[in-house]
């Protein structure tokens, strides 16, 4: 599949939406409450949710949705549910989830929007050894760009890396590039049929893979 210039500013929108676990991780650090960022999130969940609702069961606010967004949009979601209303989600369920260890839920959120950023960009644009609907070389670029971000830009964002003393120790880098990884290039289901959305648990399993590899370690 080519890669289409609607593709990369789906992509290129995915650098909005790192706002979320920018502000999960530093607003209680501004001495807020981690209620106000599970607050702004619910908000924004309701708000995509609505939206998704009536995009299904009014023609005008449809033909406003498919003016603005329809080009961005992937076949399976004219029907469904968009990714950003599941990424919004898991960035709910980080912050609650994670509450006391918010730096694992800023980790795993930026991996995840970043890392499936580029396997998506890299997969149509040069992809040929295909797993599934996906391909090799998107996945080891995922995994690169996750190592390049725990050691090239984490260290230098104030506070996430405090709790490591700002290093991660090399074998949970790669175990949680590695989980990035994997879980984003396999459909995760229950039982034969229903499939959960990747944008959704992806960044979740990733989160409880770094808290049990912190004690393990």
């Amino acid at each position: 599949m080519a890669l289409r210039k609607e593709e990369i500013t789906r992509k290129l929108l995915h650098l909005f939406a790192l706002a979320m676990p920018a502000g999960i991780f530093y607003l209680p650090k501004m001495d807020y409450s981690i209620t106000i960022p599970v607050g702004i999130l619910g908000s924004l969940l309701g708000g995509s949710v609505l939206l998704e609702w009536l995009r299904f069961r009014s023609e005008l606010v449809q033909k406003f949705f498919y003016l603005f967004f329809g080009s961005m949009l992937r076949k399976e979601e004219k029907s469904s549910t968009t990714g950003s209303t599941y990424v919004i989600a898991a960035s709910l369920l980080c912050a609650i989830l994670f509450r006391n260890h918010l730096h694992i839920a800023f980790i795993a959120l930026s991996l995840f929007i970043l890392g499936d950023g580029i396997a998506a960009i890299v997969g149509l644009s040069m992809g040929k050894i295909k797993i599934g609907k996906k391909s090799l070389e998107g996945s080891v670029a995922c995994f690169l760009l996750c190592m390049v971000l725990i050691y090239g830009v984490f260290p230098a964002l104030p506070g996430v890396l405090d709790a490591w003393g700002s290093r991660v120790p090399f074998l949970l880098a790669v175990a949680t590039s590695l989980s990035i990884t994997v879980l984003e290039l396999f459909p995760i289901k229950i039982g034969k049929k229903m499939v959960i959305n990747d944008n959704l648990v992806v960044p979740i399993l990733t989160g409880y893979v770094i808290i049990v590899l912190e004690k393990l370690l």
